[in-house]
């Protein structure tokens, strides 16, 4: 076995089992999609108030051949403090299972327990409410803090879809 496959087949499950941390909040965004960039304020205030408590977050970007300085671009104009990490081979995508951006996905012990809408301030497309009545993340990771057992469910993602390249 080549040394890169090695090392991936050792590490690779351990990138989904932050040390320390009770969990990881894995959240899917492309730059060039509005429903996506609309909820930048609401993942940061997710990752100020869990951030503090445990929770690890990553900003994963599943566009081919995004560059290193196009994702801090990014961040930058939309005021991200989350660590950016590029997912051009996809894997995050694939280990969440990620369709969409934005997409929320919440791993436990390098278990996913949770993927799907951040919120359901989107309804449908072009039908958002004014505020979301539904804060499903905000309720899992609540959930987490306080150690109960979060048991794999998942919500539909209202935004733009995640190409499926070859």
């Amino acid at each position: 076995m080549p040394l890169l496959l090695l090392w991936l087949a050792l590490a690779a499950p351990n990138l989904l089992m932050p040390r320390g941390e009770k969990a990881l909040v894995l959240l899917f965004v492309r730059a060039d999609c509005p429903i996506s960039n609309r909820y930048a304020p609401e993942i940061q205030r997710l990752h100020a108030v869990y951030g503090a408590r445990g929770i690890e977050f990553r900003l994963v970007y599943p566009e081919r051949g995004l560059s290193p300085a196009a994702i801090e671009q990014h961040r930058r104009v939309y005021g991200y403090t989350i660590p950016g990490v590029a997912d051009g081979d996809r894997f995050y995508t694939i280990k969440a299972q990620a369709r969409t951006t934005p997409e929320a996905a919440v791993f436990v012990g390098g278990r996913l327990v949770y993927r799907g809408r951040i919120d359901d301030r989107y309804a449908d497309f072009g039908k958002a409410r004014p505020e979301p009545t539904e804060r499903d993340l905000d309720a899992v990771l609540a959930a987490i803090v306080k150690g109960r057992t979060v048991l794999f469910h998942q919500t539909r993602a209202i935004g733009c879809a995640i190409e499926n390249e070859p």
